[in-house]
């Protein structure tokens, strides 16, 4: 354990008190500056000489960089820093009209054409294996050089308050309260930060046995529990960074400026800034800088700032070990909007030179997010065994901050401190576990109210019950961690019909997912829906549509039992049987019957997703990263026992597959179904139909998109008991900005799909068998007019075409949230 700590201590010493040399330059001309002030927490360091360079040794994380007659600015420090310095004077800039060029220079797209090309090759994971260790510590604070300033402000404000007579609220009870609760914030963080979290991980990785991370500790200010959801949020560790990827080509321009060398090793300096600013009049001529290794093309540095010096800045630094780049540090200061104090209180109908006075006289602070990251202990080769990476990719070992002082790269500030005894405080009063509770219910698609959480997904609209309004109600771990019941309720306005069925989980393990379920239902669905076990939410509310047009629906009411586990963090089971009580809610005769139908069936599901990453939290697993290639599998068989009126097997596939090309990115979807035996309609396949085929107007040739529907295709028409399908999207490697910051793009799209039906006389109701292949092409125009919406343009081809354009045409919508 002491040789433990004295590495910690060795290296925590070498990284803070290294030497580091910055160059200053002035932007217009690239000409050194000599004696430039650099300050530490407001101390001077030294200046620069007549080449602008200094050496020095620091160990603050940044350093702020000051001299007459320019803009000052601040710097990440590192071995090795250049700085570009504005002159003060707007005018002469418009005097000198240094106009930006509005063109890329074409031999810095070519490195950076070449950087994106070898990233994978320069990636860790390009070894055998590797492990290594991280510190992060986030903050959210006032500008750490306004806090002398904040301090005295609000001490005057209280005195002044506190002088008062009988100082009491005319505002109403809610009011009031935030009112006070405000003023005990703006107090508290006179000394403290309003938000501090450190969290140590390990990094492992084997080409054999894939990857695990483990968190070695964790501490959330104010926040007794810890969120699991957070602790999986990922950062240039090891992705490709934004300023490299192609689709955001368009939002900067790049210029090759200069070479360096950086620990023996030469590097190519490209300069780069916002597209949407062209003279840089009090502002920053460039956005950033990258450093790109010229022998291997990885990415040495990436400093990224704001066009406005006080709105903040990324820097990720990286390091050779056998000859793979290894994220080393990474440092963020980002703006996220300011605290306003208005010494005059606003009037009702206040006049233009009354509201020009109350806002001189208001003053502000500015509040940053800030992030420090720290990676260290790098081994590799490094021998590693099967049990390391038992269970799912992310496991938690500890999350209370008794650990973190072993991990920790640099010590805590008095101010960090308090931070964890007045906000811990501050969070117990308020009850903050239970709110934050609520907001990560949100990334799966729920609402938690207490003990309860709420699923707003029985409220739709389909053709068969008009607008149903409905809610499903699952008490969560708070109720208890091992015993989770359900109901759910819902009203057809149309079918005028109550639905409605209850459930409980048993959970055997806390360690996985794992747990048997039975239930009761009384419901409606589709005909011939697709088997959507194991989905995700995005997937299930992108395929919601499916069932909106198709009108074909039935009835049914029984029971069902069943066992899921996972077996890996890879692979998913659930095996179920059920008995229930089936009847058309159409006209519908089956071999010449109709009436109520029984059926008693096995289910067995098998998801296998062997990319994607886990994390397993008390509300269950939790997917914080969804990688391709992903494979669904259905096998239900229906037996005549229990009352079962039929015999009969139905299996369904679904492949999903993402992959990126020199061409661009390329999307795949493969599916499939095969029924045998004799059953009603609705035990087939219904092909995927979208449009309703009545004449609605404007509206009779669109829809929302779905994740396997053909939006050109009547709904309820095409039903077989075999058929295949598949879906291909590819995205156009050609990225645009038309308004607003969204990088939009196109993606091609073509879907077929063909099938038959062995005996379609045993269904007397009017439909046709698929026995040609329906296909559909179709243009999506992602970030439409820079929303967060894709709008789709799809004209059906081949053998189901008509003469009618308007009959083969549709258009849809899509929200971008919902992805491939």
């Amino acid at each position: 354990m002491n040789k433990i700590f004295s590495l910690i201590f060795l290296f925590c010493f070498s990284f803070v008190f290294s030497q580091s040399t910055l160059s200053v330059f002035r932007a217009d001309n690239h000409k050194p500056i000599k004696g430039a002030k650099i300050y530490c927490n407001n101390q001077y360091i030294t200046e620069t000489d007549e080449k602008g360079v200094a050496t020095f040794t620091t160990k603050c994380s940044k350093v702020d960089v000051e001299i007459n007659g320019f803009i000052g600015d601040e710097v990440v420090v590192d071995k090795i820093m250049e700085l570009e310095l504005d002159r003060q004077n707007a005018k002469t800039h418009e005097i000198e009209g240094v106009v930006l060029s509005n063109e890329s220079d074409p031999r810095a797209l070519a490195i950076i054409d070449k950087v994106f090309r070898n990233f994978k090759d320069n990636s860790p994971n390009a070894l055998d294996s590797y492990s290594y260790k991280s510190y992060e510590k986030m903050s959210y604070d006032v500008d750490e050089d306004s806090i002398r300033e904040y301090r005295k402000f609000i001490d005057a404000r209280e005195d002044s308050l506190s002088k008062l007579p009988n100082r009491e609220f005319a505002q109403k009870d809610k009011k009031k309260k935030d009112s006070i609760e405000g003023e005990q914030m703006m107090s508290v963080i006179k000394d403290s930060k309003m938000f501090l979290w450190e969290r140590a991980m390990q990094f492992l990785y084997s080409k054999k046995y894939g990857e695990k991370v483990n968190i070695l500790d964790n501490r959330i200010s104010g926040l007794k529990n810890p969120v699991y959801e957070m602790l999986a949020l990922r950062s240039n560790r090891d992705k490709i960074p934004r300023e490299i990827l192609p689709e955001n080509r368009s939002l900067y321009r790049y210029f090759l400026t200069d070479s360096i060398e950086i620990d023996g090793r030469e590097n190519f300096v490209i300069r780069f800034r916002q597209v949407d600013y062209k003279v840089p009049v009090n502002r920053r001529k460039y956005n950033g800088y990258l450093y790109i290794d010229k022998e291997t093309y990885a990415i040495k540095k990436i400093e990224s700032n704001s066009k406005v010096r006080t709105d903040g800045s990324i820097t990720s630094v990286w390091i050779p070990i056998q000859n793979k780049w290894f994220l080393k540090t990474e440092n963020l200061k980002i703006k996220m909007g300011s605290s306003e104090f208005s010494t005059v209180k606003k009037k009702d109908n206040e006049t233009a030179e009354e509201k020009k006075e109350r806002l001189s006289k208001t003053k502000r602070f500015g509040n940053y997010a800030y992030m420090k990251a720290d990676y260290f202990d790098f081994q590799t080769p490094v021998e590693l065994k099967a049990s390391q990476f038992s269970g799912y990719t992310m496991g938690v070992q500890n999350a209370d901050g008794t650990l973190l002082d072993q991990y920790r790269t640099d010590s805590l500030t008095t101010r960090e401190k308090q931070t964890y005894v007045k906000i811990d405080s501050l969070g117990k009063k308020y009850t903050l576990d239970s709110k934050v509770k609520v907001l990560t219910a949100l990334l799966r698609g729920k609402f938690t109210v207490g003990l309860v959480d709420i699923d707003p997904l029985q409220t739709k609209y389909n053709r068969y019950e008009g607008f149903r309004l409905g809610a499903g109600f699952k008490m969560n771990e708070r109720f208890n961690r091992y015993i989770s019941p359900d109901v759910y309720l819902a009203y057809g306005f149309k079918d005028r019909g109550w639905k409605y069925g209850a459930g409980i989980d048993f959970r055997t393990t806390l360690e996985r997912n794992s747990f048997f379920r039975i239930e009761y239902f009384h419901d409606v669905a589709a005909s011939g829906r697709f088997s959507q076990n194991l989905w995700n939410m995005k997937m299930s509310i992108n395929n919601t549509g499916m069932s909106i047009q198709n009108d074909k629906y039935y009835k049914y009411d029984g029971f069902r039992a069943g066992y899921e586990i996972d077996l890996s963090n890879s692979l998913t089971l659930n095996v179920s049987a059920k008995r229930q009580t089936e009847e058309a809610g159409f006209d519908y005769r089956f071999m010449n019957q109709s009436g109520q139908f029984t059926t008693f069936s096995s289910l067995a599901t098998i998801k296998f997703s062997p990319n994607s990453k886990n994390i397993m939290t008390p509300s269950g697993k939790y997917t914080f990263d969804q990688n391709f290639p992903e494979v669904y599998f259905n096998y239900e068989q229906g037996y005549k026992t229990l009352g079962g009126d039929f015999n009969y097997s139905r299996l369904d596939v679904l492949y999903t597959h993402q992959f990126r090309t020199i061409l661009g990115n390329t999307g795949t979807r493969v599916y499939g179904g095969y029924y045998l035996g004799e059953a009603p309609i609705w035990h087939a396949f219904e092909m995927g139909g979208l449009d309703s085929n009545k004449n609605t107007g404007i509206l009779s040739n669109f829809n929302f998109t779905t994740y396997l529907g053909f939006a050109t295709m009547t709904a309820g028409k095409y039903f077989n008991d075999k058929f295949a399908g598949y879906f291909i999207t590819h995205r156009i490697p050609w990225y645009f900005k038309s308004f607003g910051k969204n990088t939009s793009s196109f993606d091609f799209i073509y879907k077929g799909v063909i099938g038959n039906m062995k005996n379609p006389e045993y269904h007397q109701f009017e439909f046709s068998p698929l026995d040609h292949l329906y296909q559909e092409v179709g243009l999506e125009y992602n970030n439409f007019l820079s929303s967060r919406f894709n709008l789709g343009f799809f004209y059906r081809v081949g053998h189901y075409a008509n003469n009618n354009f308007k009959d083969n045409f549709a258009v849809q919508l899509k929200l971008k949230l919902l992805e491939f």
